[in-house]
């Protein structure tokens, strides 16, 4: 009962002051399960010639859209769809799969997949080369870069989308079964993003958020080996479900940016759960899935009221440890837990690992509200959130 009590409490403190409206939810779920969708929706289909159909890919109909402010929707009928996809364009775009299951995202029928991963070693290839999913206003301004300092994005980039919405769509980067360089099945940058019982699969760098992306993740699936949450810029997963498919470094990588933006870039992932993805792989990762490691010094993310099972590392984070010199820096780096539960809390190993921050009340209070870390929350869908859809 306490878990729930914590989670439901989580949950209520960080919906707080939000006021925006969204979609309407019956608009939304018939098209979704029903192809009725509101005039001027844009239907995706792989099978030829099917009724309604407009396009063939996400990409072709992506393409037609004006380049301007105005929102626009497109389904995704159900299929897998094999695929680069990249966003550029500034107005609010949403992109809804066909399902009959609106509220799970295991059960999603849309998939869209990439196999592609950046094994080059000498900086001349980008990560952002390897996603399923680009959602970026320029090329540059998607740009990863390498070490703790990355990429230096020209101060006079353009933000790009403004309200980007997938719901229940899966992206998965299906390079090899096991992590072999960055493989990323989301690349977001200078961008606002909401992703709605989503899935997200690959093994290494799943998801990289760069620098100004502001990500939002509800009820999603994240899925990974190796620093598969990493970036410079803000995401907020909620009730989300991560699963490990191995260990390597840590779940979470960040790291500081240069930036006059004033929110808190970092990850959070609330009322969510850390678990094996499988039976199988839980045997082999028992206590060994770090909670993260920093990519620089000012990395910052905290886990709040999740639940971690046995797989992860008793230390919680660890440093990251590069030519003898770790990069982890008391009172900047900010590796940090918050009331999370379950057999992956060990409160001695955490102690013991030293770089662990545990915070009370007081601590979480500066960041527990996506409206404290993004500064701007309307384009976050509360109806979904609040489940008034």
């Amino acid at each position: 009962m306490l878990p729930y009590i914590l989670s439901l409490l989580c949950l209520l403190l960080h919906t707080q002051g939000a006021t925006t409206t969204p979609i309407h939810p019956i608009t939304r779920q018939t098209c979704q399960s029903t192809g009725h969708c509101p005039p001027g929706t844009l239907i995706v289909s792989r099978t030829p010639n099917h009724k309604n159909t407009t396009h063939p890919t996400l990409q072709s109909a992506i393409n037609s859209l004006p380049n301007d402010n105005t929102p626009q929707t497109i389904l995704l009928l159900a299929g897998s769809y094999i695929e680069q996809v990249n966003i550029t364009r500034p107005g609010p775009l949403t992109l809804l799969g066909e399902t009959s299951n609106p509220r799970d995202a295991s059960r999603n029928r849309v998939r869209i997949t990439w196999a592609a991963a950046n094994s080059d070693s000498t900086g001349a290839v980008d990560n952002v080369f390897s996603s399923v999913l680009v959602v970026a206003p320029t090329l540059e301004a998607s740009l990863t870069g390498s070490g703790p300092t990355g990429y230096p994005v020209p101060a006079d980039t353009p933000f790009g989308n403004t309200d980007f919405r997938v719901y229940n769509v899966d992206f998965e980067n299906t390079w090899a079964e096991y992590s072999d360089g960055p493989a990323h099945a989301l690349s977001l940058s200078r961008a606002n993003g909401g992703f709605y019982y989503c899935g997200f699969y690959s093994y290494q760098d799943t998801v990289y958020i760069g620098k100004l992306g502001n990500a939002y993740f509800y009820q999603s699936i994240l899925a990974g080996q190796t620093d598969f949450l990493y970036g410079f810029g803000t995401a907020w997963i909620q009730s989300s479900a991560l699963q490990l498919r191995g260990c390597g470094g840590g779940i979470t990588a960040w790291k500081g940016t240069n930036t006059t933006t004033p929110n808190k870039y970092g990850v959070y992932i609330v009322d969510s759960s850390v678990r094996a993805a499988n039976a199988s792989v839980a045997t082999d990762i028992q206590g060994a899935c770090a909670l993260g490691r920093p990519w620089n010094s000012q990395h910052r993310s905290i886990f709040a009221c999740c639940y971690e099972d046995g797989s992860v590392d008793p230390r919680g984070y660890v440093d990251w440890v590069v030519g003898g010199v770790g990069r982890f820096e008391e009172g900047v780096t900010l590796m940090a837990e918050y009331r999370d539960f379950g057999p992956g809390v060990n409160v001695t190993g955490r102690v013991e690992g030293g770089v662990t921050s545990v915070l009370g009340l007081g601590g979480w209070e500066a960041y527990n509200t996506p409206l404290k870390v993004f500064g701007d929350v309307e384009w976050v869908d509360w109806g979904v959130v609040r489940g008034t859809d």
